[in-house]
């Protein structure tokens, strides 16, 4: 019973934190004012898959070696 109402404590804390944590307005590019005249992207021109193929790799390296603690455990 006690699980029930942590479980529905904690249903009713994330609802109340979300509808309260409103974001900010993106800002306006180039911060409102263009010095080179340009029209730069919101961001900058940072890269948009910088870590991805980072994290892929430590991902397939984490489950290969719990495969292969798994596999020893087996035999």
């Amino acid at each position: 019973m006690k699980s029930i109402q942590k479980l529905v404590l904690a249903v009713i804390l994330t609802i109340s934190f979300s509808l309260v944590a409103f974001s900010q307005a993106p800002p306006p590019p180039n911060g409102g004012n263009a010095p080179d005249g340009g029209n730069t992207p919101l961001g900058g021109g940072a890269p948009v898959g910088g870590g991805i193929e980072v994290l892929l790799i430590l991902g397939a390296l984490y489950g290969g070696k719990k495969y292969l603690v798994f596999r020893q455990q087996q035999d």
